[in-house]
């Protein structure tokens, strides 16, 4: 089978999914105001498996101070209720019946410096994803000119051109970390 020439488009999709994951990430960290996407990172232990929360339960903002938990089953809550105060959220549910009410608490200046370091570490790890991407966008190019898929000159063209997608990715989760630090330590 003969080698393929490499087809830059396969590593931009997957940079850009490294960017996608992190702003998810970032929209599970908690800011000052409550959010639904606070609680997706959270699985309930539920009929003999692991579940997401939104699984068995449906999560509302009534209020920006609050998150309202509607869960279907009576049986379930007690283990939503655990789920939430053992998230590391710092979220402490009221249950009323099927329903609980998670009052957002006002976070303190340390706790805003923390929230800013986690967010730091996850916009690492995603630069460090995007980066194995190009080291293996390039490994792929030096392959395929070896192989005679395509010419050195061909080979030096695609590789800056991956060094700008990476640049751009890079630049991409830089400015969305920026955002969310800004976001974080409004008080």
């Amino acid at each position: 089978m003969p080698a393929e020439k490499p087809q830059l488009s396969r590593y931009r999709d997957r940079m850009d999914k490294a960017v996608s994951a992190l702003k998810e990430e970032f929209a599970s960290l908690r800011t000052g105001r409550a959010s639904a996407n606070l609680l997706d990172q959270i699985m309930v232990e539920a009929y003999g498996a692991t579940t997401p929360i939104n699984q068995v339960a449906a999560i509302t903002v009534p209020e920006p101070r609050s998150i309202s938990v509607s869960v279907w089953d009576r049986g379930v809550v007690v283990s939503v209720e655990k789920a939430i105060r053992a998230s590391g959220l710092g979220l402490n549910p009221v249950v009323e019946g099927q329903t609980l009410r998670i009052p957002i608490p006002p976070l303190t200046e340390e706790r805003r410096r923390d929230l800013a370091k986690i967010a730091a570490k996850y916009a690492e790890q995603q630069r460090i994803a995007i980066r194995n991407v190009r080291r293996e966008a390039n490994d792929d190019l030096k392959k395929a000119e070896k192989d005679s898929v395509i010419s050195q000159d061909e080979q030096k063209r695609m590789e800056s051109e991956v060094q700008k997608m990476t640049d751009e990715a890079v630049k991409r989760v830089d400015e969305a970390l920026k955002t969310k630090e800004q976001e974080i330590m409004q008080v």
